[in-house]
């Protein structure tokens, strides 16, 4: 028997319209699921970008203050797609209120946020799951696969990068992305957060690490009105970028493997090149995030001039099947995020945790907030 389930968003900028798409496709994709996604309420400050979502998606109710979501008895369920500083704040009361809650990275702005809402969420007996989108990729479920089941051999190390243009221009609006208070540690919560939880998803704990950061684009222009997205700015009044456009960080894994993980989100000539290369002893693996289908492997015994072949995921890969009825045919990012509605309202169906959870949400925290204070130090740290 299917049952419908009320959900709101909060926050409707590019991040609450992808969780509402989501939510709309999810019985197209998902028709086993026994949950259905009700489009109860939207909530953005913005003055009229609610009323907005509300007439092209269906939403029943609309409004600019989240606090009314939080005491809407017909909402169950909620996304939280508010900048980074509204997280812990959001995320909390939506807990306490007995709302199941999908969350955007990195969930806050230090470790110490992250852990406030797992709190909160644990206490309540809700499910939380987190935006870590790109390990519902079918072919990055395939590769931990592959090398939970030897076919590389031991995991030697691994690269991971996340280089992406969305800061590259200097015109870029001095939003609350770039502030300390509001944005938290800059490139570190946006992109490095999710290049630590494929870290953990692939290889495993994190033991220690060292990092460099760096800003690039010092000084930018505050916007003179709303922004959403990446909005460029000229005439504003200057202020300073105060986080990080920039880091590199070498990783030593509880296994014995030694990582590198790199992003910027000011790289001229790079539009989401997110991917990684993870060597073992006996073959690697290469993925390449606009190239999102496709998964390079080497493995055998030759060790030297080993080849490397293209496998092509398909219906027996991840959650390939539910999108494609062949392999080769594209995914999108969007199909990931639909794949992120689909652990969480079967996370709230079943009662029992599927997907990313709050917990991965913590320990990516953690090891950003090691990150700064390795910079800081010039150093390694540490992560207990």
């Amino acid at each position: 028997m299917v049952s419908t389930l009320g959900v709101a968003v909060v926050g409707f900028g590019w991040m609450g319209r992808v969780h509402t798409q989501a939510y709309v496709r999810l019985p197209h994709h998902f028709p086993q699921l026994r949950l259905r996604p009700e489009l109860v309420a939207v909530a953005d400050e913005v003055p009229g970008r609610a009323e907005e979502a509300a007439a092209r998606y269906g939403f029943a109710t609309a409004v600019r203050d989240w606090r009314e979501i939080a005491a809407d008895p017909r909402v169950r369920a909620v996304s939280i797609a508010a900048p980074n500083f509204l997280h812990r704040e959001i995320g909390v009361a939506m807990a306490e209120a007995g709302k199941h809650i999908w969350i955007e990275k990195p969930v806050g702005l230090t470790a110490e946020d992250a852990r406030a809402v797992a709190g909160a969420v644990a206490k309540a007996g809700v499910q939380g799951t987190v935006g870590f989108n790109y390990r519902g990729a079918p072919a990055v479920a395939t590769a931990r696969e592959l090398i939970a089941d030897g076919e590389i051999g031991t995991v030697t190390h691994v690269r991971i990068r996340l280089f992406s243009d969305y800061a590259a221009h200097p015109e870029g609006a001095l939003t609350w992305r770039y502030e300390r208070e509001r944005g938290g540690s800059g490139v570190l919560g946006d992109l490095a957060s999710h290049g630590v939880d494929l870290a953990r998803f692939l290889l495993g704990e994190i033991e220690s690490l060292a990092a460099d950061t760096a800003v690039f684009i010092p000084e930018r222009a505050r916007p003179t009105g709303a922004t959403a997205g990446h909005t460029r700015a000229t005439g504003g009044e200057p202020g300073p970028v105060e986080n990080e456009d920039y880091v590199s960080c070498l990783l030593r894994f509880a296994s014995g493997a030694r990582g590198v993980l790199e992003a910027s989100r000011v790289s001229v000539g790079e539009q989401n090149n997110y991917g990684f290369e993870v060597h073992g002893t006996k073959g690697a693996l290469f993925w390449d995030f606009r190239r999102m289908g496709e998964l390079g492997v080497s493995r055998g015994t030759a060790y030297q001039d080993q080849p490397v072949s293209t496998l092509y995921v398909g219906p027996g890969h991840g959650e390939y099947g539910a999108f494609q009825p062949g392999s080769a045919n594209g995914m999108g990012y969007d199909d990931l995020k639909v794949i992120e509605a689909y652990h969480f309202l079967r996370s709230v169906a079943e009662g029992t945790a599927h997907g990313p959870t709050l917990e991965d949400a913590v320990r990516s925290a953690a090891a950003l907030d090691a990150m700064s204070r390795s910079a800081e130090r010039r150093g390694w740290v540490d992560l207990a």
